[in-house]
């Protein structure tokens, strides 16, 4: 499993210091510190394409939109049969989230 692989303290501090962050706006200043901007919008790409698959667009439909490549989103479809339903728990928050915020 690569988490396995992935799990060492210096990760553990990546992600503790990712959970503290409080606010869109400290998540663009830590970023924009530890990423290249490339690295950044692949990430949201791949969150994105993660997105688009949940709610059932096609290949084409996802490439033309987001630009990512067919072996991106056949990576990220891979992730939700064989992953750890990282995506399903992110982008399950993210609608609770939105889904709330809409109520007020």
């Amino acid at each position: 499993m690569q988490l396995d692989k992935l799990r060492k303290k210096e990760v553990d501090n990546l992600f503790a210091a990712v959970l503290t962050l409080e606010s869109i706006e400290e998540c663009y200043q830590f970023f924009d510190d530890l990423c290249t901007v490339g690295e950044i919008k692949s990430l949201a790409q791949r969150l994105e394409v993660a997105r688009m698959l949940r709610q059932g667009y096609t290949y084409n439909q996802i490439e033309a939109d987001t630009g990512a490549s067919t072996a991106t989103i056949s990576r990220v479809k891979r992730c939700f049969h064989y992953g750890t339903d990282g995506y399903t728990l992110a982008l399950d928050r993210l609608e609770e989230k939105k889904g709330s915020s809409e109520a007020e």
